[in-house]
């Protein structure tokens, strides 16, 4: 999707850089992040979710067709199961999944610490909005394109985690790329 935006898009929408060496850097990190950083972050937050039928059914029918509203709360524990063995999901999966994702912060902050305002080039690329977007499952940003629930509503370890990862210098760099290239609408009272 990226890629045909960025053939088709204005050419200042600049998803692959303008520098020599920028595409191959910012496919690099993509790939990355899609490889890592999008399958821990999913499994290490499903193994804190998949007992909560409460945040799913309040979180998870946003935007669905009624039947699906109504077929979730019924079907929860199935799919919880199918998703636990699809995915592989576990206790011990998830504290691996947890060392992934903190190795990924800490490279992109890494990455971050001589002052770049980007990852790669001087303005948004598709490797911003990757680690952005891959990075919200364990980051839950109110950006996000659905609601999603904050850390007072998720159990402790999980909470403490999405808090921790929020105040890291990466969790920063991707709640600022939220709010700067996603900002939440403007909406009437």
């Amino acid at each position: 999707v990226l890629a045909y935006a960025s053939r088709h898009g204005p050419p200042e929408l600049g998803l692959y850089g303008d520098g020599p060496g920028d595409r191959e850097q910012i496919f690099a990190l993509q790939r990355d992040f899609d490889d890592d950083l999008g399958p821990h972050g999913r499994l290490w937050m499903y193994q804190h979710l998949l007992d909560r039928s409460d945040l799913a059914i309040k979180y998870g029918c946003t935007g669905v067709p009624g039947w699906e509203r109504t077929a979730l709360p019924p079907l929860f524990g199935v799919m919880g199961k199918f998703i636990s063995r699809k995915l592989g999901v576990s206790a011990d999966a998830a504290v691996e999944s947890e060392k992934h994702v903190d190795a990924t912060f800490d490279s992109v902050a890494e990455r971050l610490a001589d002052g770049r305002p980007y990852l790669v080039g001087e303005r948004f690329s598709a490797a911003d909005l990757a680690f952005a977007a891959l990075a919200g499952a364990v980051l839950m940003p109110p950006q996000w394109g659905v609601p999603l629930p904050q850390p007072d509503e998720l159990p402790a370890a999980a909470a403490a985690k999405v808090c921790e990862l929020r105040e890291h210098p990466a969790g920063q760099f991707a709640l600022r790329m939220f709010e700067q290239e996603r900002p939440v609408e403007q909406r009437s009272p």
